[in-house]
């Protein structure tokens, strides 16, 4: 895996599944962002503009040259260690 991604996770305290993926992306060593939506509803209505959910973990991933990230919504690991090889 690529080691030198942009990496920005969007998540809310008390959300198991957004610590699930920050945890695996700290176990395998990429180096990520967090954005927390938390209490912050203009952040939601960000995530509804950019990609139609307001509902978090959506974890953003660049390739670390172009401005342009591809973004992962499921809930589900296998889907986000594909998306970052």
């Amino acid at each position: 895996m690529s080691q030198n991604k942009k990496v920005v996770v969007w998540s809310k305290v008390g959300c198991s599944y957004c610590e699930q993926v920050k945890s695996y992306l700290s176990e395998n060593n990429f180096e990520y962002s967090t954005i927390d939506v938390t209490e912050n509803d203009s952040l939601r209505d960000v995530l509804e503009v950019k990609y139609g959910i307001r509902y978090v973990p959506v974890v953003e991933i660049g390739d670390g040259v172009s401005p342009e990230y591809k973004a992962v919504f499921k809930v589900d690991l296998e889907a986000l260690k594909e998306a970052l090889v």
